[in-house]
């Protein structure tokens, strides 16, 4: 589920891509390391592209909640990016107490 962010020649995003294509273009020359964190690759010679949908799905729950960038390729639905985000509501109530 890792995946790599592109960018165009004119810094414009485009559909994140697997680390091992990333490695390929890096080799090749054809894209430039733009930054660390989070790794990003600037694109060299593409200018523009088609970029899929992709919609942001949220599963709330009581101490965490879910959270998925769900992309809709040609193959079907794909998870680009997934996450948890844990509540601090039982922290804080229990110091306040």
């Amino acid at each position: 589920m890792q995946r790599v962010l592109v960018l165009d020649k004119n810094k414009t995003p485009l559909m994140p891509c697997h680390p091992a294509r990333a490695r390929q273009l890096l080799t090749r020359g054809k894209a430039a390391v733009f930054c660390q964190y989070p790794f990003t690759i600037l694109l060299k010679e593409r200018d523009g592209g088609d970029v899929q949908p992709i919609a942001l799905k949220l599963d709330p729950g009581s101490k965490t909640t879910g959270i998925a960038l769900v992309a809709d390729f040609k193959r079907g639905k794909r998870v680009i990016w997934a996450g948890k985000l844990s509540h601090r509501g039982q922290q804080i109530r229990d110091k306040l107490l």
